[in-house]
């Protein structure tokens, strides 16, 4: 890789043993992915918790601090594996809870700020087209690549931690033009309704193309509307099936037409029907028809999202032996909070968790077991795909679907 007189000074350690470190692994990254050179970021958002990280993970924090290292962009901080307020009562351990607070103020330490939010970009960051980032969270990459225009690849725990103190990373990915353009075309002949719907949606696609390096072109959907809400569970669908970019035709700021978006190519066209949505909902099967847990997370709930919520729930009671869970930024919270619908909710018997992602939670197993829950009922194509590794039964349904399920107790 070609460095210029700023990165040569970093190897050669005139900014500090935290910068050299983190240039040499960069580097290592770099000619692994044939990169040429680097490239400045203008920003960063870190995966840093516990459950990801580890005992090792947190003494190589640690190890930074002790040698004065600081992050040189603005950095952010992803959803945390630990609710600080809920924890206890959640069952989480305290010896856990307290290395969370310990990654926390050693993120701190770095200069991080630490939103705790997998929505960054609805709440703190909103990257603008051809923008160079470094994003760690596979659902804010595909965002920030595909509904910005910035450019980002999925970077690992090390990889944008190192990002953070150089203000760099390797040029390759989709931070190179050749690699955004379209490389299959998707024409949606179907109804998008409901959050779930472009969940869905995606869930269809992400397991059609399923490679990292291609980026698919939506076609039909511009009438819709989509919010940022939609584009979000869109994304974050498809980004479990490892995907870091799409086009949304007539949406997306690199697609206003399918020519711009395809490069003029010709691509092979696949066509999604309303029987193909329908089958990809059926597809969640269930046994216990007993909805212990309705989830609404994964991504977190926006204002917006949560607004609706409170729409749904008024005036009604979550029922017996059933737990409604919302995940959310603290920050949308307070606002959330301030606008009466945190107590429209909780007086249905709603439960907030602030900062978290609920899959990540630590000991989410013996969580599910305490509670004996199987059944999962969410809106999140996003969560039901990640969730079976905690042994749940994941059932998709519409927003409103998930409410009034969650009022009956039951999905009969």
């Amino acid at each position: 890789m070609k460095l210029n007189a700023e990165e040569q000074s970093m190897l050669d350690g005139e900014y500090g043993e935290p910068v050299k470190q983190a240039i040499e692994y960069q580097i290592r990254v770099g000619k692994y992915f044939n990169a040429k050179r680097f490239v400045p970021v203008t920003q960063a958002h870190i995966t840093a918790d516990i459950e990801v990280m580890g005992d090792l993970g947190l003494n190589f924090l640690k190890g930074l601090t002790n040698k004065a290292g600081k992050f040189t962009v603005p950095t952010t901080s992803n959803a945390r594996c630990i609710e600080f307020d809920e924890g206890s009562t959640l069952g989480q351990k305290e010896e856990m809870i307290a290395k969370e607070r310990k990654v926390i103020d050693t993120v701190k330490d770095l200069g991080a700020m630490t939103i705790d939010t997998c929505i960054n970009y609805q709440v703190a960051s909103q990257p603008h087209i051809n923008e160079h980032i470094a994003w760690g969270d596979t659902g804010t990459v595909i965002y920030a690549n595909s509904i910005f225009g910035s450019r980002t690849n999925f970077e690992s725990g090390p990889a944008v931690i190192s990002a953070a103190l150089t203000g760099r990373v390797p040029e390759y990915g989709f931070h190179l033009e050749e690699n955004r353009k379209g490389s299959i075309v998707f024409d949606v002949q179907a109804e998008l309704n409901d959050l779930a719907d472009w969940g869905i949606l995606g869930r269809i696609i992400g397991a059609k193309v399923f490679d990292y390096n291609q980026v698919p072109v939506i076609t039909n959907v511009a009438t819709f509307n989509p919010d940022s809400d939609d584009l979000k569970h869109l994304g974050a669908s498809m980004a479990t099936w490892s995907l870091a970019m799409f086009h949304v035709v007539g949406v997306t700021p690199e697609a206003p037409t399918l020519e711009a978006a395809t490069g003029g190519k010709e691509l092979e066209v696949i066509t999604i029907t309303e029987e193909d949505m329908t089958n990809e909902y059926k597809s969640f099967e269930y046994t216990d028809p007993h909805a212990g847990v309705i989830v609404l997370s994964g991504p977190q709930l926006s204002l917006n999202e949560i607004a609706k919520v409170a729409k749904l729930l008024e005036g009604k009671k979550i029922a017996k032996g059933t737990t409604l869970i919302i995940t959310t930024p603290a920050s949308t919270y307070t606002q959330a909070e301030q606008s009466g619908f945190v107590n429209t909710i909780r007086q249905a018997g709603g439960i907030f968790l602030r900062g978290v992602c609920f899959y990540i939670l630590d000991g989410l197993t013996d969580i599910r077991k305490k509670n004996q829950w199987s059944t999962l009922v969410t809106n999140s194509v996003k969560l039901a795909n990640n969730v079976k590794a905690h042994r749940f039964i994941p059932v998709v349904r519409t927003t409103e679907d998930c409410i009034d399920i969650a009022v009956k107790g039951s999905l009969e």
